[in-house]
């Protein structure tokens, strides 16, 4: 009987392991044959019912980076600071902050994505014509990173997406292997026709000077109503704050904003209470890297940054 018992028992056992690897399994397929998704950078849950076939981009900015992992576009904006020669005799779909849906509408693509900030108020139109689409942010490293792992869901090519950010992770890790350990106090100003404003760490440049280990004065800084990667410019807040390197951002040639910005202090001592403008460590820095998002550029990027103020790295 007690030999009959235990046999009885390892059956059991048997059994229950038998059936517990058949619904291990079955989850398993059930897993596989979910359709891919991912939350858009509004939240939105987007679902690739397949593989996309037409994509249509509202940024010129994701045309490199989706092309990187595999990814075809029927249509794009204009630009007119970059375009990338595969896309420039692709069709326009107006303006980027001036899209015309219906050339959107009429080049019939199964996928839109969208830059937020910009046009993410498009999203309800296209959705009303049965467009699947995504809103995608590409301003700091770590919203670039996402942006390709998405990009490469809709190009079905993610083990290209994990490719290029391995490659960038480490450009990146090799030029902040070779700083000194001494951490600059650095403020960053942004020109325009209107005047300066003090840009934050959710700006690019801000992002990027701590990425390299850096302070940024204005950390901590109320941002403007308008703009939370921007703060209001005072230059006796600056004299306070007392940087030893000042950057300076703007839209156009370096050389105008140099001249401009050169004059300005000239004309106002109190610049020269500001050790980095004392000393001379005063660097402008090219709108195609840190006011436009460098995208799959942002290893550039932080090099670019990094010998200016370290040459010989």
């Amino acid at each position: 009987m007690k030999k009959l018992s235990f046999l009885c028992m390892l059956l059991l056992v048997f059994s229950c392991l038998l059936l517990a690897g058949c619904g291990g399994g079955s989850q398993q397929a059930a897993s596989s044959d979910q359709m891919p998704s991912f939350k858009d950078d509004i939240g939105r849950e987007v679902v690739l019912e397949k593989k996309p076939e037409r994509v249509v981009v509202l940024s010129a900015s994701f045309l490199e980076p989706f092309h990187e992992v595999g990814g075809e576009v029927v249509g794009r904006p204009d630009s007119k600071t970059f375009m990338p020669d595969y896309a420039k005799d692709l069709p326009s779909v107006g303006q980027v902050y001036q899209i015309d849906v219906e050339k959107v509408i009429a080049l019939d693509p199964d996928m839109v994505i969208i830059n937020k900030g910009m046009n993410e108020k498009l999203v309800k139109s296209f959705e009303d014509n049965g467009i699947n689409c995504a809103v995608m942010d590409m301003k700091n490293y770590d919203s670039v990173r996402n942006e390709l792992k998405v990009f490469g869901l809709i190009s079905g090519h993610p083990e290209l997406a994990d490719k290029k950010i391995a490659e960038m992770d480490e450009a990146i890790e090799a030029v902040k292997s070779k700083l000194p350990k001494d951490k600059k106090r650095v403020a960053i100003l942004h020109s325009t026709v209107q005047g300066l404003t003090v840009q934050l760490d959710g700006s690019i440049a801000g992002s990027i000077s701590k990425m390299l280990g850096w302070e940024n004065v204005a950390s901590g800084m109320t941002s403007l109503d308008k703009n939370p990667d921007a703060a209001p410019y005072s230059l006796e807040t600056l004299v306070q704050q007392n940087p030893d390197i000042l950057f300076i951002t703007s839209m156009g040639s370096i050389d105008t904003i140099k001249k401009d910005m050169e004059a300005e202090m000239a004309g106002n001592p109190a610049w020269n209470a500001i050790p980095a403008v004392a000393n001379g460590k005063v660097y402008y820095l090219p709108q195609n890297l840190f006011l436009l998002s460098p995208g799959i550029h942002y290893p550039e990027a932080v090099e670019y940054m990094a010998k200016l103020i370290y040459p010989e790295i």
